[in-house]
């Protein structure tokens, strides 16, 4: 495979990640997937189907928009439909005209022909179908392409199984398994993660005007991190698909709250070039698990958004617990919270602490910087 298109590959399935694990709206990460899955395939229109409960396919996702693509259905006996159920990936130079395929082809996709499907996700994971189409006449998808399709495929639907901040909807059947999956994942994973995911968006955007041997290096290094990880994940999501019975009664641990702050510090740091401050306050030892990754979650958007958009020179945590609440404030002195930026993370972060019962605020100037805080009660 190119080297410079494997790279843009694992950028993109990198910033997926970031994105996901920050608790985007699943809607606009879908709708990222699809496109980047475009993107890469040279593809003039890209779609995610999710299986539904009587084996059919469902479009959920597509790029470009089109109108009357979202929710149209396929067959359970279409081949959309049997990779979504996680079947090998399929390649046609005209699915019109494939006898695998010509049978189920819609109305709506009646003016393409090459194709290609790969499952989204992989394993006991697979939420459905990412396929992409070329207009009649235009050359088939060569092989290199399809088998990058399938790479991005499966790390991208694993990644969505596993994201924090899916919502109400219908496709949420598919990550029912999402809060026992959170409980279960060690700090360690999700940090290293988290690390791989901002390093490989640092690299990205320095790509733009050479691929210099220090960012080489750098990418390398992060991308052995995501493939380790993904690894240990995909352990752990066996174990998660057939608990022990008295696993499945034991409640939540309290975690080291402490300890966790301390890691994401540090990652930041290396990221920043500077270590932020720390200040702990209080028996951090004890959380309740579900508290902890509240305040986890906010630490991690809050760090992320600094070393992304501040410019700032520092920075400093601080961690307070008493008797009755957790408080976590983030000050950098950088440019404040740019207008241009997506700030559903933040948003996410305002809905998790009136969930919890808690407060979230952000005061933010270009010329004062940043304070983004973040209360939750104990109980």
């Amino acid at each position: 495979m190119e080297p410079t298109l494997a790279a843009r590959a694992l950028s993109a399935a990198t910033e997926i990640t970031t994105s996901a694990l920050s608790g985007d709206d699943p809607d606009a990460v879908l709708g990222y997937v699809v496109r980047r899955a475009a993107e890469l395939a040279d593809a003039d229109l890209g779609l995610v189907m999710v299986r539904a409960d009587d084996g059919r396919a469902a479009v959920e996702a597509a790029h470009p928009d089109a109108e009357g693509l979202l929710g149209l259905e396929l067959a359970a006996d279409s081949v959309a439909a049997e990779v979504a159920r996680g079947g090998e990936p399929v390649v046609s130079d005209d699915f019109t005209t494939d006898p695998r395929t010509a049978p189920f082809v819609p109305t709506e996709l009646s003016d393409y022909g090459p194709f290609a499907a790969a499952p989204f996700g992989t394993g006991g994971r697979v939420l459905g179908a990412l396929t992409v189409y070329r207009r009649r006449g235009a050359p088939a998808f060569a092989e290199p392409t399809v088998d990058l399709l399938t790479a991005f495929a499966a790390q991208a639907g694993v990644v969505l199984a596993l994201a924090e901040g899916a919502n109400a909807r219908q496709r949420v059947s598919l990550f029912e398994e999402r809060e026992r999956i959170a409980r279960e994942l060690h700090d360690v994973i999700v940090q290293r993660l988290y690390a791989a995911g901002m390093q490989l968006d640092r690299v990205r955007r320095r790509m733009r005007k050479r691929f210099a041997t220090a960012d080489g290096a750098r990418l390398a290094e992060a991308i052995d991190q995501l493939d380790q990880t993904i690894e240990e994940i995909r352990g752990t999501v066996r174990a998660l698909r057939s608990p022990e019975p008295e696993q499945r009664s034991q409640p939540a641990t309290a975690t080291d709250l402490a300890e966790s702050a301390r890691g994401e510090v540090r990652i930041a740091g290396e990221l920043l070039g500077f270590p932020p401050t720390l200040e702990l306050s209080g028996e951090l030892a004890d959380i309740p698990a579900e508290r902890a990754d509240h305040v986890r979650a906010a630490l991690r958007e809050a760090l992320s958004n600094v070393v992304r958009h501040s410019g700032a020179s520092e920075t400093r945590v601080t961690l307070y617990r008493d008797e009755h609440e957790v408080r976590l404030r983030v000050r950098d002195n950088g440019c404040g919270v740019p207008r241009d930026v997506a700030k559903r993370g933040l948003q996410h972060l305002a809905e998790r602490a009136s969930g919890a019962g808690g407060k979230f605020f952000v005061n933010s100037s270009p010329s004062l910087g940043t304070l983004v805080a973040f209360d939750v009660p104990l109980r």
